[in-house]
């Protein structure tokens, strides 16, 4: 027998507020209160121990880290994410530079010792044919190198690494001793280099040979990067070649060009607040010689379904990275705050809910922890789920992202109690609005947006896992307490972690998690996306 069209629309009104009715009466303080630092404090012991050799992506200790992960959930009793399983394996390719050189007049340059590039840069034979040397490589509205050079179709650009000074000592972009974005942000200039058909760049650094030591180990490393099937590899746009190079290689490229030395050259400039362009003819070589090989990592995905019927194929996301550095010159690197904190937070937070829905008061919507691998090598775990999720993206309603919850910074030195908020309103205002209700219902902890401001030059938007989420669309927060003496070097353990600290904040990643999860409707994309320049 048919219903009545008016008795059916009342019958699903009074269903669904029912529905809603006994969600809200669930309170979520007992098990957000189950996230406790003692517990925080057991797994990180074991975590950021020195059994798991730095967990470096592609190593031994990275899978045995997957491995406690997976361990943990199965003793819990929470599934895999991945169609029942723990661990999303994805494909990487290692790629290191071995005896490359260039050569200039006759004379042979060695890598490292006078130039530097990543890998992908080049292979092979790469020849310099004419040069235009275009003073710092600036095209900006407020001073540009490029005037008089729009077409460089088959030449190389030259120019000088950071920002134009007058002769009182100020950058020309900003009238003040501090650089603009052209001084550390060098995809601007590949980019203005490129759009005008050069063949590749090479950037002067003045302060090459001090630069060096800093970055040695990690131009020597191989580097990682995600070796995706066959069919997408087709759609990758091949890199653009740049190079740094010394001031030893800037004086013959400075007297091809200009018939003066490097030094000079740069001195007039900065008594005129202009850089000058000069063109050559000139040959030269670059030989880049690249080996290549390929290896396998892991995220693991830890899966609670949602109680609601009708929302439990939409996912709230809330990930941590659990890779670091590995072993730098024999010293294991535990990571115990990065992101070791994030890490075991996550598992906490899963274990709230799981016992939220042992008790029948589980999320209406389903909640996926997952932990990635890869970060460290550029953010390559996250950009593999968000290319082959497990859920689909469509019903991916947001991405909470742990990354360095344990410590202090200078700027709140003394004040435990509180955490950086990066991203909350860049694509919804309605994620943002749970979120201050979240701390202020339960935890008040002090928000700290300077993160969040779009000119900051730290770019962290950009630098953690959430931004592959984002950058589809989602709506994400990065929860981080900024970083301190620590950042990626061996003394980053976990007797140094403030745990009472981390459980609050894993405090409020539940409840903005849970108000998300049982909310009766999905944050608002109400913002656009941002893409990194």
């Amino acid at each position: 027998m048919l219903m009545k069209k008016g008795l059916l629309v009342a019958v699903m009104v009074t269903l669904v507020f029912h529905v809603n009715h006994i969600y809200a009466q669930y309170d979520p303080l007992p098990f957000a209160s189950g996230i406790t630092a003692e517990e925080l404090k057991e797994h990180l012991m074991v975590f950021a121990s020195d059994a798991f050799e730095g967990r470096e992506t592609g190593k031994p200790g990275q899978a045995l880290a997957a491995s406690y992960l997976e361990e943990y959930y199965k003793q819990l009793g929470i599934p895999g994410g991945v169609a029942g399983f723990y661990q999303q394996e994805f494909s990487l390719r290692k790629e290191s530079l071995g005896a490359s050189f260039i050569t200039m007049d006759g004379n042979r340059y060695e890598f490292i010792q006078d130039f530097f590039c990543l890998a992908t840069s080049a292979s092979g034979i790469v020849p310099i044919r004419d040069i235009v040397f275009v003073g710092y490589g600036i095209d900006d509205t407020r001073y540009n190198d490029y005037t008089g050079h729009d077409d460089l179709q088959g030449k190389w650009v030259v120019c000088v690494a950071g920002e134009p000074k007058t002769s009182k000592g100020l950058y020309v972009l900003t009238g003040t001793n501090e650089p603009g974005v052209w001084t550390d942000e060098v995809g601007r200039k590949m980019a203005a280099a490129e759009k005008r058909g050069a063949s590749g760049i090479l950037l002067i650094r003045q302060d090459y040979d001090s630069f060096i030591p800093r970055i040695r180990f990690w131009l020597e490393a191989p580097q990682m990067m995600l070796d995706f099937p066959e069919e997408m590899k087709k759609n990758e746009e091949p890199s653009f070649p740049y190079f740094f190079v010394s001031p030893r290689i800037g004086d013959v490229l400075s007297k091809a060009a200009f018939g003066k030395p490097l030094e000079k050259i740069i001195s007039s400039w900065e008594k005129k607040g202009q850089a000058k362009t000069s063109a050559a003819d000139y040959e030269g070589e670059i030989h880049v010689e690249r080996t290549i090989e390929r290896t396998k990592s892991q995220n693991v995905l830890a899966f609670i379904e949602g109680s609601d019927e009708r929302l439990k194929d939409e996912v709230v996301v809330i990930s941590a990275h659990y890779d670091h550095v590995g072993v730098i010159k024999g010293e294991i690197h535990n990571g115990a705050d990065d992101d070791g904190s994030g890490t075991v937070t996550a598992m906490e937070i899963a274990e709230a809910f799981h016992e939220a829905k042992l008790k029948g008061q589980g999320p209406r919507r389903s909640v996926l922890i997952l932990h990635v691998s890869g970060e460290e090598k550029g953010l390559l775990g996250s950009e593999w789920y968000t290319e082959f999720p497990a859920f689909s993206l469509d019903k991916t309603v947001c991405n909470l992202n742990i990354d360095m919850i344990g410590r202090t910074d200078e700027e709140h030195a003394g004040n435990e109690r509180y955490v950086y908020l990066i991203g909350s309103d860049r694509l919804s205002s309605d994620l943002h609005r749970i979120s201050e209700e979240a701390n202020t219902t339960y935890t008040g902890l002090q928000l700290d947006y300077t993160y969040n401001d779009p000119a900051d030059p730290n770019r962290y938007y950009y630098r953690s896992d959430h931004y592959n989420f984002a950058r589809k669309g989602i709506p994400v927060i990065f929860y981080f307490s900024g970083v301190h003496e620590d950042y990626h070097r061996p003394g980053d353990d976990p007797e140094k972690i403030m745990y009472g600290k981390m459980a609050e904040i894993g405090q409020l990643i539940f409840h903005t998690a849970w108000k998300v999860a049982n909310a009766d409707r999905r944050p608002a994309v109400d913002k656009a996306v941002e893409t990194e320049d």
